[in-house]
């Protein structure tokens, strides 16, 4: 039996992304099976993740839209983890076959809360269409101007849970100042969805430090860096949820 999860009362959401394509190779503590997904998601949550986002793999450990896999990480996670939004990718590196990714998307029994369309990919809209349609919430992957354009012409900013603004350069410098020229763009259309900051590799904690400053949610965890803000490694997800947490609660946010 699991016990229930104290959460941390933080004003901004902190989301843990625990595995995306890394491998076990990469850092010890990436998970892959549906076991391991849900250790590693409550712990993130024990260390004050709000929200879940993973990538669930097939037998030979590759990233899968599959609904057996998906399902499967589903079930072991919300059991773990009951009362945690959960979110997957749909991203086309993961099924190339457009059609065959929307036939997967469409067999999910074990819907997650959210999941992530990125607006660079080509076929998005009609993936918007399908979630949308099945009930799952969308979080709008933008990384760049052109993204965000992309997102305000099609109409569907009215109907996101969140935006992920993820600028791709692992330069920090670069990265942030992509991601002020999109938050500059989303601000120009008077585009009211929440947003989601987070960078990647060398970036990440810039990118998030940037977007704490705007009282934005953030996101940490291994697919997204294998570094603490110190350079050190961390022995795990929660580890990088636990500095995040603490950059949060600097810079005051805090419920109550």
């Amino acid at each position: 039996m699991h016990g229930t999860l104290s959460p941390v009362l933080l004003a901004v959401l902190i989301k843990a992304c625990l595995n995306g394509a890394r491998s076990p190779e990469e850092h010890p503590a990436v998970p892959v099976t549906p076991e391991e997904l849900a250790a590693e998601a409550r712990r993130a949550v024990e260390a004050g993740a709000a929200g879940l986002h993973v990538h669930p793999r097939a037998a030979d450990g590759s990233q899968t839209l599959e609904p057996a896999a998906c399902d499967a990480a589903m079930r072991a996670i919300r059991h773990a983890c009951p009362g945690v939004p959960v979110g997957l990718s749909t991203a086309s590196f993961i099924e190339p076959d457009h059609a065959r990714r929307l036939e997967l998307i469409a067999t999910w029994t074990e819907r997650p809360d959210y999941a992530s369309a990125n607006f660079r990919e080509e076929g998005v809209l009609e993936v918007c269409d399908l979630l949308h349609r099945l009930g799952i919430g969308i979080e709008a992957g933008i990384a760049t101007v052109a993204d965000a354009e992309a997102l305000i012409a099609s109409g569907w900013a009215r109907h996101l849970v969140r935006i992920l603004v993820e600028p791709l350069d692992p330069e920090p410098a670069e990265a942030v100042a992509e991601a002020e020229r999109v938050s500059a763009a989303l601000d120009r259309a008077d585009i009211g969805a929440r947003r989601l900051y987070h960078g990647f590799d060398m970036a990440t904690w810039q990118v998030i430090e940037h977007g704490l400053e705007g009282g934005w949610d953030v996101r940490v965890g291994l697919e997204d860096t294998l570094l603490l803000p110190d350079g050190s490694a961390p022995s795990g997800n929660a580890d990088l949820v636990a500095a995040a947490v603490a950059m949060a609660r600097k810079r005051g946010h805090v419920r109550g």
